[in-house]
Protein backbone atom coordinates (compact mmCIF):
# COMPACT_ATOMS: atom_id res chain seq x y z
CA UNK A 1 0.00 0.00 0.00
CA UNK A 2 1.72 2.95 -0.87
CA UNK A 3 1.65 6.49 0.88
CA UNK A 4 -1.81 8.12 1.35
CA UNK A 5 -1.02 10.65 -0.95
CA UNK A 6 -2.16 11.02 -5.34
CA UNK A 7 -2.06 13.40 -7.88
CA UNK A 8 -5.13 15.14 -7.39
CA UNK A 9 -4.46 16.07 -3.90
CA UNK A 10 -0.72 17.12 -4.58
CA UNK A 11 -2.28 19.65 -7.08
CA UNK A 12 -4.92 20.93 -4.62
CA UNK A 13 -2.13 21.74 -1.83
CA UNK A 14 -0.36 23.26 -4.38
CA UNK A 15 -3.27 25.55 -5.83
CA UNK A 16 -4.33 26.28 -1.80
CA UNK A 17 -0.70 27.60 -1.39
CA UNK A 18 -0.45 29.29 -4.33
CA UNK A 19 -3.63 31.27 -2.93
CA UNK A 20 -2.06 31.52 0.29
CA UNK A 21 1.23 33.11 -0.83
CA UNK A 22 -0.91 35.52 -3.06
CA UNK A 23 -2.86 36.48 -0.48
CA UNK A 24 -6.35 35.42 -2.11
CA UNK A 25 -7.00 32.55 0.32
CA UNK A 26 -9.75 33.37 2.80
CA UNK A 27 -8.75 30.70 5.60
CA UNK A 28 -5.91 29.54 7.43
CA UNK A 29 -4.08 26.94 6.58
CA UNK A 30 -4.05 23.44 8.66
CA UNK A 31 -2.69 20.68 8.48
CA UNK A 32 -2.66 17.80 10.85
CA UNK A 33 -1.24 14.15 10.52
CA UNK A 34 -2.57 11.10 12.04
CA UNK A 35 -0.74 8.03 12.57
CA UNK A 36 -1.95 4.27 12.20
CA UNK A 37 -2.94 3.54 8.84
CA UNK A 38 -1.97 0.12 7.70
CA UNK A 39 1.33 1.01 5.71
CA UNK A 40 0.59 -2.25 3.55
CA UNK A 41 4.04 -3.28 4.01
CA UNK A 42 7.01 -4.89 5.98
CA UNK A 43 8.82 -2.40 8.33
CA UNK A 44 12.66 -2.47 7.35
CA UNK A 45 14.76 -3.65 10.10
CA UNK A 46 16.68 -0.85 10.41
CA UNK A 47 15.63 2.48 13.04
CA UNK A 48 14.21 5.34 11.79
CA UNK A 49 17.06 7.73 11.34
CA UNK A 50 17.09 10.56 14.26
CA UNK A 51 19.80 13.20 15.81
CA UNK A 52 20.91 10.47 17.95
CA UNK A 53 22.00 7.71 15.36
CA UNK A 54 23.14 10.12 12.39
CA UNK A 55 26.38 9.52 13.10
CA UNK A 56 26.16 5.92 11.58
CA UNK A 57 27.67 6.38 8.35
CA UNK A 58 26.92 2.43 7.45
CA UNK A 59 23.48 3.34 7.06
CA UNK A 60 23.08 3.42 3.50
CA UNK A 61 20.58 6.53 2.20
CA UNK A 62 19.22 4.02 0.05
CA UNK A 63 18.32 2.57 3.64
CA UNK A 64 17.23 5.66 5.62
CA UNK A 65 14.72 6.59 2.76
CA UNK A 66 13.30 3.08 2.49
CA UNK A 67 12.95 3.49 6.41
CA UNK A 68 11.10 7.20 6.03
CA UNK A 69 8.96 5.51 3.41
CA UNK A 70 7.51 2.96 5.83
CA UNK A 71 7.10 5.61 8.34
CA UNK A 72 5.53 7.94 6.18
CA UNK A 73 3.07 5.17 5.04
CA UNK A 74 1.61 4.92 8.41
CA UNK A 75 0.32 8.46 8.48
CA UNK A 76 -2.93 9.91 7.41
CA UNK A 77 -2.50 13.33 5.82
CA UNK A 78 -5.35 15.36 6.86
CA UNK A 79 -6.68 18.81 6.04
CA UNK A 80 -3.47 20.72 3.85
CA UNK A 81 -0.88 18.18 5.34
CA UNK A 82 0.95 16.83 2.86
CA UNK A 83 4.17 14.20 3.09
CA UNK A 84 7.64 15.37 3.52
CA UNK A 85 10.59 14.37 4.47
CA UNK A 86 12.31 16.78 7.34
CA UNK A 87 15.88 16.61 6.84
CA UNK A 88 16.50 18.24 9.89
CA UNK A 89 18.01 14.63 11.51
CA UNK A 90 21.78 16.44 10.99
CA UNK A 91 20.48 18.93 13.50
CA UNK A 92 20.04 22.57 13.35
CA UNK A 93 22.96 25.11 12.31
CA UNK A 94 24.05 22.84 10.18
CA UNK A 95 26.19 25.04 8.02
CA UNK A 96 28.18 24.94 11.02
CA UNK A 97 29.09 21.04 10.30
CA UNK A 98 29.71 21.84 6.60
CA UNK A 99 31.92 24.66 7.71
CA UNK A 100 33.85 22.05 9.90
CA UNK A 101 32.71 22.47 13.07
CA UNK A 102 32.89 19.13 14.76
CA UNK A 103 29.58 17.30 15.42
CA UNK A 104 28.05 16.14 19.06
CA UNK A 105 25.08 14.29 19.73
CA UNK A 106 26.06 12.51 22.70
CA UNK A 107 23.08 14.13 24.32
CA UNK A 108 20.55 12.39 21.53
CA UNK A 109 20.15 15.78 19.83
CA UNK A 110 23.01 17.09 17.17
CA UNK A 111 25.41 20.07 18.47
CA UNK A 112 28.30 21.32 16.67
CA UNK A 113 30.83 22.75 18.29
CA UNK A 114 34.79 24.65 16.92
CA UNK A 115 37.33 21.74 16.72
CA UNK A 116 39.88 24.49 18.26
CA UNK A 117 39.65 27.91 19.57
CA UNK A 118 40.44 30.54 17.18
CA UNK A 119 40.49 34.05 17.33
CA UNK A 120 37.50 36.58 15.47
CA UNK A 121 40.80 38.29 13.91
CA UNK A 122 42.16 34.66 12.86
CA UNK A 123 38.91 33.01 11.67
CA UNK A 124 38.07 32.80 7.92
CA UNK A 125 35.32 30.32 5.98
CA UNK A 126 35.46 28.95 2.86
CA UNK A 127 32.95 27.07 1.05
CA UNK A 128 33.68 22.82 0.98
CA UNK A 129 32.10 20.74 -1.00
CA UNK A 130 33.90 17.80 0.27
CA UNK A 131 32.99 18.27 3.65
CA UNK A 132 31.46 14.93 5.26
CA UNK A 133 28.28 16.19 6.62
CA UNK A 134 27.20 18.36 3.15
CA UNK A 135 27.93 14.96 0.70
CA UNK A 136 26.10 13.05 3.66
CA UNK A 137 23.00 15.16 3.32
CA UNK A 138 22.97 15.84 -0.44
CA UNK A 139 23.73 12.11 -1.01
CA UNK A 140 20.47 11.54 1.04
CA UNK A 141 18.47 14.22 -0.19
CA UNK A 142 19.18 12.80 -3.93
CA UNK A 143 18.51 9.16 -3.15
CA UNK A 144 15.06 10.78 -1.52
CA UNK A 145 14.13 12.87 -4.53
CA UNK A 146 14.65 9.81 -6.91
CA UNK A 147 12.97 7.34 -4.88
CA UNK A 148 9.76 9.45 -4.17
CA UNK A 149 9.64 11.09 -7.51
CA UNK A 150 8.05 14.08 -6.51
CA UNK A 151 4.88 12.39 -4.22
CA UNK A 152 7.08 12.88 -0.78
CA UNK A 153 8.66 16.64 -0.65
CA UNK A 154 11.77 16.43 0.39
CA UNK A 155 12.98 19.75 3.07
CA UNK A 156 15.59 21.75 3.02
CA UNK A 157 18.28 20.67 5.86
CA UNK A 158 18.15 23.01 8.74
CA UNK A 159 21.23 25.25 7.12
CA UNK A 160 20.89 28.07 10.12
CA UNK A 161 20.96 31.73 10.65
CA UNK A 162 24.94 33.37 9.01
CA UNK A 163 25.24 34.93 12.77
CA UNK A 164 24.12 31.44 14.30
CA UNK A 165 26.74 30.15 12.46
CA UNK A 166 29.09 32.32 13.24
CA UNK A 167 28.38 31.74 17.18
CA UNK A 168 29.06 28.09 17.17
CA UNK A 169 32.51 28.89 15.88
CA UNK A 170 32.86 31.68 18.78
CA UNK A 171 30.57 30.21 21.73
CA UNK A 172 29.59 31.57 24.94
CA UNK A 173 30.30 35.03 25.69
CA UNK A 174 32.84 35.43 23.33
CA UNK A 175 31.21 36.45 20.36
CA UNK A 176 29.36 38.94 22.39
CA UNK A 177 32.46 40.35 23.24
CA UNK A 178 33.40 40.82 19.94
CA UNK A 179 30.76 42.50 19.00
CA UNK A 180 32.78 45.61 21.12
CA UNK A 181 36.13 44.78 20.55
CA UNK A 182 36.33 43.44 16.72
CA UNK A 183 33.27 44.36 15.08
CA UNK A 184 34.85 44.83 11.63
CA UNK A 185 35.60 41.33 11.79
CA UNK A 186 32.50 40.08 12.84
CA UNK A 187 30.97 41.92 10.07
CA UNK A 188 33.80 40.36 7.69
CA UNK A 189 32.98 36.93 8.79
CA UNK A 190 29.29 37.36 8.51
CA UNK A 191 29.79 38.28 5.09
CA UNK A 192 31.92 35.46 4.50
CA UNK A 193 29.14 32.86 5.99
CA UNK A 194 26.42 35.07 3.93
CA UNK A 195 27.98 34.16 0.84
CA UNK A 196 28.96 30.13 1.43
CA UNK A 197 25.27 29.89 2.71
CA UNK A 198 23.41 30.91 -0.33
CA UNK A 199 26.00 28.27 -2.31
CA UNK A 200 24.99 25.37 0.22
CA UNK A 201 21.43 26.69 -0.11
CA UNK A 202 21.52 26.70 -4.10
CA UNK A 203 23.10 23.16 -4.28
CA UNK A 204 20.57 21.75 -2.19
CA UNK A 205 17.58 23.86 -4.65
CA UNK A 206 19.61 21.80 -7.92
CA UNK A 207 18.20 18.40 -6.01
CA UNK A 208 14.88 19.69 -5.41
CA UNK A 209 14.17 21.30 -8.64
CA UNK A 210 14.25 18.09 -10.74
CA UNK A 211 11.28 16.84 -9.54
CA UNK A 212 7.81 17.97 -8.40
CA UNK A 213 9.25 21.96 -9.03
CA UNK A 214 8.11 22.92 -4.76
CA UNK A 215 10.32 23.52 -1.66
CA UNK A 216 9.77 23.57 1.72
CA UNK A 217 11.94 23.06 4.83
CA UNK A 218 11.58 22.02 8.53
CA UNK A 219 8.60 24.28 8.91
CA UNK A 220 6.53 22.80 6.79
CA UNK A 221 5.22 25.58 4.53
CA UNK A 222 5.34 24.47 0.57
CA UNK A 223 6.18 26.95 -1.78
CA UNK A 224 6.37 26.57 -5.89
CA UNK A 225 9.66 28.81 -5.31
CA UNK A 226 13.03 28.56 -3.55
CA UNK A 227 12.16 29.24 0.44
CA UNK A 228 13.94 29.49 3.50
CA UNK A 229 12.98 29.77 7.37
CA UNK A 230 15.53 32.78 8.44
CA UNK A 231 16.86 32.69 11.51
CA UNK A 232 19.06 34.25 14.46
CA UNK A 233 18.62 32.65 17.77
CA UNK A 234 21.95 34.30 18.64
CA UNK A 235 19.68 37.91 18.71
CA UNK A 236 18.01 36.95 22.07
CA UNK A 237 21.05 38.30 23.81
CA UNK A 238 21.73 41.50 21.99
CA UNK A 239 20.04 44.88 21.91
CA UNK A 240 18.34 46.05 18.96
CA UNK A 241 21.01 48.67 17.82
CA UNK A 242 23.19 45.67 17.62
CA UNK A 243 20.39 44.07 15.93
CA UNK A 244 19.91 46.22 13.10
CA UNK A 245 24.15 46.68 13.42
CA UNK A 246 25.32 42.92 12.90
CA UNK A 247 21.57 40.83 12.45
CA UNK A 248 19.68 42.63 10.03
CA UNK A 249 21.63 43.55 7.07
CA UNK A 250 22.58 40.15 6.09
CA UNK A 251 18.81 39.32 6.25
CA UNK A 252 17.78 41.49 3.89
CA UNK A 253 20.10 40.65 1.12
CA UNK A 254 19.65 37.14 2.19
CA UNK A 255 15.60 37.88 1.71
CA UNK A 256 16.13 39.69 -1.80
CA UNK A 257 17.96 36.63 -2.92
CA UNK A 258 15.26 34.24 -1.76
CA UNK A 259 11.52 34.09 -3.56
CA UNK A 260 10.09 33.50 -0.31
CA UNK A 261 11.42 33.65 3.30
CA UNK A 262 10.13 33.36 6.87
CA UNK A 263 11.78 34.67 9.97
CA UNK A 264 12.03 31.94 12.98
CA UNK A 265 11.80 33.99 16.15
CA UNK A 266 12.08 31.65 18.58
CA UNK A 267 11.30 32.99 22.14
CA UNK A 268 9.95 36.63 24.50
CA UNK A 269 13.70 37.43 24.25
CA UNK A 270 13.34 38.04 20.88
CA UNK A 271 10.30 40.47 20.53
CA UNK A 272 12.85 43.63 21.17
CA UNK A 273 13.69 43.32 17.50
CA UNK A 274 10.44 42.44 16.15
CA UNK A 275 9.17 46.20 14.97
CA UNK A 276 13.00 46.33 13.40
CA UNK A 277 11.97 42.93 11.40
CA UNK A 278 9.00 43.90 10.35
CA UNK A 279 10.70 46.70 8.23
CA UNK A 280 12.31 44.26 5.90
CA UNK A 281 10.13 44.09 2.84
CA UNK A 282 11.27 40.73 1.08
CA UNK A 283 10.41 38.55 4.82
CA UNK A 284 6.88 37.38 3.81
CA UNK A 285 6.13 36.43 7.36
CA UNK A 286 7.30 34.76 10.79
CA UNK A 287 7.19 31.63 12.54
CA UNK A 288 6.60 32.68 16.28
CA UNK A 289 7.98 30.03 19.01
CA UNK A 290 6.80 30.96 22.35
CA UNK A 291 9.20 29.01 24.26
CA UNK A 292 9.09 25.87 26.97
CA UNK A 293 7.48 27.28 29.21
CA UNK A 294 4.46 28.87 26.89
CA UNK A 295 3.31 26.78 24.58
CA UNK A 296 0.28 28.29 23.79
CA UNK A 297 1.03 30.90 21.02
CA UNK A 298 -2.64 32.44 21.74
CA UNK A 299 -0.96 34.28 24.54
CA UNK A 300 0.27 36.75 22.40
CA UNK A 301 -2.64 38.68 20.60
CA UNK A 302 -0.37 42.11 20.19
CA UNK A 303 2.51 39.95 18.17
CA UNK A 304 -0.36 38.57 16.17
CA UNK A 305 -1.67 42.17 15.69
CA UNK A 306 1.38 43.83 14.35
CA UNK A 307 2.67 40.79 12.32
CA UNK A 308 -0.80 41.12 10.42
CA UNK A 309 -0.55 45.20 10.52
CA UNK A 310 3.04 45.08 8.47
CA UNK A 311 0.97 42.69 5.66
CA UNK A 312 3.07 39.29 7.09
CA UNK A 313 2.17 35.97 7.74
CA UNK A 314 2.33 34.37 10.57
CA UNK A 315 3.21 30.77 10.97
CA UNK A 316 1.96 29.75 14.79
CA UNK A 317 2.31 26.34 16.99
CA UNK A 318 -1.38 24.77 18.42
CA UNK A 319 -4.35 23.51 18.18
CA UNK A 320 -7.60 24.76 16.57
CA UNK A 321 -8.38 26.65 19.07
CA UNK A 322 -5.33 28.79 19.36
CA UNK A 323 -5.85 29.19 16.17
CA UNK A 324 -9.78 30.45 16.12
CA UNK A 325 -8.24 33.05 19.02
CA UNK A 326 -5.53 34.04 16.68
CA UNK A 327 -8.01 34.88 13.80
CA UNK A 328 -10.18 36.88 16.47
CA UNK A 329 -7.00 38.70 17.89
CA UNK A 330 -6.18 39.96 13.58
CA UNK A 331 -9.84 39.89 12.29
CA UNK A 332 -9.12 37.32 9.79
CA UNK A 333 -7.84 33.50 8.84
CA UNK A 334 -5.84 34.91 5.74
CA UNK A 335 -1.71 34.34 6.07
CA UNK A 336 -1.99 31.89 9.04
CA UNK A 337 -0.17 28.97 8.97
CA UNK A 338 -0.49 26.20 11.18
CA UNK A 339 2.97 24.38 11.96
CA UNK A 340 2.92 20.28 12.10
CA UNK A 341 5.60 18.59 13.82
CA UNK A 342 7.31 15.63 11.43
CA UNK A 343 6.87 12.44 13.38
CA UNK A 344 4.67 13.85 16.20
CA UNK A 345 0.96 13.52 16.18
CA UNK A 346 -0.73 15.78 18.45
CA UNK A 347 -4.68 14.12 18.20
CA UNK A 348 -5.32 10.01 17.50
CA UNK A 349 -8.28 8.14 17.18
CA UNK A 350 -10.24 11.06 16.38
CA UNK A 351 -10.41 11.76 12.66
CA UNK A 352 -13.70 12.01 12.27
CA UNK A 353 -14.33 14.60 14.83
CA UNK A 354 -10.72 16.62 12.92
CA UNK A 355 -12.50 16.26 9.51
CA UNK A 356 -15.87 18.00 11.12
CA UNK A 357 -13.14 20.81 13.04
CA UNK A 358 -11.40 21.20 9.45
CA UNK A 359 -14.73 22.00 7.62
CA UNK A 360 -15.98 24.70 9.53
CA UNK A 361 -12.58 26.86 8.25
CA UNK A 362 -14.00 25.38 4.59
CA UNK A 363 -11.05 22.82 4.52
CA UNK A 364 -12.05 19.33 2.62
Amino acid sequence: MPIDFNENRWEKIKETYRLWWSGELDRPIIPVELEGRDPGRDEPDIPLMTQAICTDLSVSPEDIVDRLDYELSTKIYLGDAFPFFNMNYLGPIVVAGFLGARLDNSTGRVWFHPQEDIPVTELHFEYNPNNIWFKRARDICAVAMDYWQGQVMVGMPSLGGVVDILSTFRPGEKLLVDLYDYPEDVKRLIWEIHEIWHRYFNEFNEIFRTVNGGYVDWGGIYSDKPFSMLECDFSYMISPDMFDEFVKPALKVCSEKIEHSFYHMDGPGQLPHLDSLLTIDNIDGVQWVPGFDDTDSAHYPELFRKIHAAGKKIQCYGDFDTIDAIMEQIGTGKGIHRHVKYGYTEITGQESEIRKRLEKYGIE
